[in-house]
């Protein structure tokens, strides 16, 4: 048992601060929340967080773990006047690039970047085409040596030809059953799930969307998929298949109410309507839809479960909320700060349903997936202001330590394994990676 003495517990939302609280965790859960809960107790550990902050770990709703060794990068990219030639002229050259022991290296390092930031969480979008099969137990172990819960699919494509989608269609079947005999044998000690993954409805045939909606009924997962990132996805889909793509994939049974559609900035007003009936989610990725210059979604607020994620950007979420929440005011949107905290908690409702257990507060009987901020406020921290902390004031650098699952994965900003040397071996992965690259 842990015992953890004198918190301000924080949540986003609803909104909430509550100084002086103990909280006791026992196993993967928390057992008891309350002004001297910790008293007579006796645990294993026992920290006084003399008022520090106390919250509910952070929600990455869209990553690409993939692209965590391309900061920086100094590989050989075209010129890229649009967000088709940037995925032809950078992405898909990377994530072909990508082997084995990248994946490795650069899974370990994404992972503890997250931790670091507060995040307790990622649901991840993976793909490297030429290791599909095998390439989802290689991410989970990832996350799992540095302790970050997930939920990971493949992202099939028809981009690589027949063989390439078959492959990745085996691989999400193949993973989801992996986490399913975990379910059953591990319980609540397991860190990952599964949803099972496409790139977007340009780069899938109607086969491969057909077998797609075949694995989620059989996996009873939910799909995980790009939509709309840019006008030409619904262009396409409207050319090749005369319909918008989101009624498409509807059409192919893929929408579920653990379904996932990341940035939709072009979809119709039926397709919010179908993703709203359906109660799927849409991860909103601001930086990334700022950095491809592909617009802005307006439409935040006529969407019924919005997530924040970073699609590739890193995970630290306090940061993307930030972005989110500025982005809105400059395209002149209504939306307060406490809409984007809501959005930022909505992660957790993935979790629930994903993983069939409670997440996102601090009370009894919810996971002990916990972040702890080491947050001096110049100015009063109250339930009226907390979003207004989290979007001008709270940010990655005050996190101090992180648990997930129960288990302390990083105290006072420090892992219990040698974290240098992981940066080291990721350093050489990535230029090995780009070294790939300019050989494609």
């Amino acid at each position: 048992m842990i015992a953890l003495k004198n918190a301000t517990v924080v949540h986003l939302n609803p909104a909430d601060v509550a100084p002086g609280v103990d909280v006791l965790i026992d196993g993967t859960e928390i057992a008891a929340v309350g002004k001297a809960a910790a008293e007579g107790v006796r645990a294993e550990r026992t920290i006084d967080l003399a008022g520090r902050l106390l919250m509910p770990g952070l929600v990455c709703g869209h990553d690409h773990f993939y692209s965590g060794l391309s900061r920086g990068i100094m590989a050989r990219i075209a010129p890229s006047t649009d967000f088709v030639s940037t995925l032809e002229n950078l992405w898909w050259r990377l994530d072909r690039a990508i082997d084995r022991d990248i994946l490795a290296k650069g899974a370990v390092i994404c992972a503890m970047e997250a931790v670091k930031a507060g995040c307790t969480s990622v649901i991840d979008h993976h793909a490297s085409p030429s290791f599909i099969e095998g390439s989802l137990e290689v991410l989970k172990a990832g996350f799992e040596k540095v302790g970050l819960r997930g939920i990971l699919c493949y992202e099939t494509t028809d981009r690589n030809g027949a063989d390439g989608m078959k492959a990745g269609i085996a691989e999400n079947r193949s993973f989801a059953g992996l986490v399913e005999a975990e379910r059953r044998g591990r319980g609540k000690q397991r860190l990952v799930e599964a949803l099972i993954g496409g790139h977007a409805p340009f780069t899938l045939s109607n086969d491969g969307l057909e077998a797609l909606g075949g694995v989620v009924r059989e996996t009873g997962r939910g799909f995980h998929v790009h939509v709309a990132e840019d006008a030409f996805d619904p262009s396409f889909s409207h050319r090749f298949h005369g319909k918008d793509a989101l009624r498409r994939l509807d059409d192919f049974g893929l929408l579920t109410g653990t379904s996932l559609v990341a940035h939709g900035l072009y979809l119709t007003a039926e397709d919010r309507e179908i993703l709203n009936a359906r109660d799927s989610f849409l991860a909103h990725n601001c930086r990334s839809n700022m950095n491809n210059h592909v617009g802005y979604n307006g439409e935040l607020p006529h969407v019924k479960n919005v997530v924040l994620g970073t699609d590739g950007i890193g995970s630290d979420m306090l940061q993307e909320l930030k972005f989110a929440y500025f982005r809105h005011r400059d395209a002149g949107g209504p939306l307060s700060p406490g809409a984007f905290a809501r959005f930022l908690q909505n992660g957790n409702e993935i979790l629930h349903r994903c993983f069939g257990e409670s997440f996102g507060r601090v009370e009894k009987n919810y996971k002990a997936d916990l972040t702890i901020l080491d947050y001096d406020s110049p100015t009063p921290l109250v339930r009226e202001n907390v979003a207004g902390h989290a979007v001008f004031g709270m940010g990655s650098r005050d996190v101090d330590t992180v648990i997930v699952n129960g288990k302390i994965v990083m105290e006072s900003r420090s892992f219990r394994w040698d974290a240098a040397a992981a940066y080291a071996e990721a350093r050489e992965a990535a230029q090995k990676l780009w070294r790939t690259m300019d050989s494609l």
